[in-house]
């Protein structure tokens, strides 16, 4: 009897389980299908991303912003020409470097620019933190697929130090820091601090690469203007959508002769996309109307964090944190001590029933019973005034458990 109960009881189990999951799997589709009609419907909102629009909305807003941008009766690109090379030039202009090259992706702009570099240093080693954006998102893209070989310096909630790259224990061929860190909060070093990691590198023999996928929006916190930031690293990469809000596509800039062997390289990744010219578009459209506003986002996400800080501590929640307190970027964090699926109950329901989506983004876990969102401040936010921040942190914390 003893013997065949257990196998039906262990059948019953996994029943139970895949019932379990299928039920969270069904209650997780959702509610992100409540949080996408929420956002869509919300009146007030701090960031609208592109991604979040529909297409007829997006080709609409390429087809107002295009004529303003670039001469629309020039021939469409084919392999990286025309516009592809227009932009490419633009980049580099901006950046102070000598050429630059366009990617479709910035995960592909930059294993060719660590592979090139490992070509010149003759060592595969690339020093990174460990969450770095190849570390954590990327699958394992540098060892998998380019042959480098990755080694992390620190995995404190920061960039790494001179000290740490000077001590490090093993040789490495390049030092890659990404700018923001965005994994620990979006957070930069202090120029001093950046420079001194980079004197630390080259003592070392070591080029250095700059992962700087939102470097556009650096410029407030180092008081430096972008050309000076480039300019300490031996290359750069940079992206058009995550900072530019444009469709996608990347740029990788450095000397003349890295980009061009580079190029030869994004042949032989499958980057040489016969015709870009919407996203070549939009990119430049990003760089005429973003870039100029980053300064302004920045400033003002300084204000938004101040108004949650004070917002949070009068509504009496138990603990919560803005990370940085003053943010380095217009980007950065929120804890809050609750679980994800609590609070993203209470801020969809907040958008859904006042039209005010304040935190937006999702909510991951952090430890246990805590929990982080990443809040973005842009063009809608700066509708928004400290007291605007306060009443809707207010009317968020009321719907929180306890309240």
């Amino acid at each position: 009897m003893t013997d065949t109960a257990e196998p039906d009881e262990e059948r019953h189990d996994d029943e139970r389980q895949d019932e379990e999951r299928q039920a969270e799997q069904s209650g997780q589709e959702r509610m992100r299908e409540r949080r996408r009609v929420a956002f869509a419907k919300a009146e007030r909102v701090l960031w609208r991303p592109g991604f979040r629009r529909t297409i007829r909305e997006r080709l609409a807003d390429l087809q107002q912003a295009a004529p303003e941008v670039y001469d629309l009766d020039k021939p469409v690109d084919q392999y990286g020409n025309e516009i592809v090379a227009d932009l490419e030039e633009r980049v580099a202009t901006l950046l102070g470097t000598e050429a630059a090259a366009f990617f479709p992706t910035g995960t592909m702009a930059q294993q060719v620019a660590l592979r090139c570099w490992a070509g010149r240093t003759g060592n595969r080693t690339v020093a990174l933190h460990a969450l770095a954006h190849p570390e954590v998102h990327e699958r394992h893209a540098f060892s998998e697929v380019s042959g480098l070989r990755p080694v992390r310096v620190t995995s404190e909630p920061r960039l790494p130090t001179a000290a740490e790259v000077r001590d490090f224990d093993e040789p490495f061929g390049a030092l890659m820091l990404e700018l923001p860190l965005r994994d620990a909060g979006f957070v930069l070093p202090t120029w001093e601090e950046l420079t001194e990691v980079v004197e630390a590198a080259r003592e070392r023999d070591a080029v250095v690469h700059f992962d700087g996928a939102r470097l556009w929006e650096c410029t407030v916190h180092f008081g430096r203007p972008l050309q000076e930031i480039a300019g300490l690293a031996d290359s750069v990469y940079v992206s058009f959508y995550k900072s530019l809000d444009g469709f996608g596509g990347a740029a990788l800039a450095g000397p003349r002769t890295l980009v061009g062997e580079a190029k030869a390289w994004r042949h032989r990744y499958g980057g040489m996309v016969f015709q870009q010219f919407p996203t070549a578009l939009s990119a430049l459209a990003g760089l005429e109307r973003e870039l100029p506003r980053l300064p302004d986002y920045v400033r003002h996400a300084r204000v938004v964090a101040a108004a949650l800080r004070e917002g949070f501590a009068t509504a009496g929640v138990p603990w919560s944190r803005v990370h940085p307190e003053e943010p380095h970027t217009h980007d950065f964090q929120v804890w809050l001590p609750y679980d994800p699926d609590v609070l993203m109950e209470a801020a969809v329901r907040q958008a859904e029933e006042t039209g005010t989506f304040l935190f937006a983004g999702p909510w991951d876990p952090g430890a246990p019973g805590v929990s982080f969102t990443e809040v973005s401040v842009r063009s809608p936010g700066l509708e928004w005034t400290a007291d605007d921040v306060r009443a809707a942190v207010a009317d968020f914390a009321r719907r929180l458990p306890g309240a």
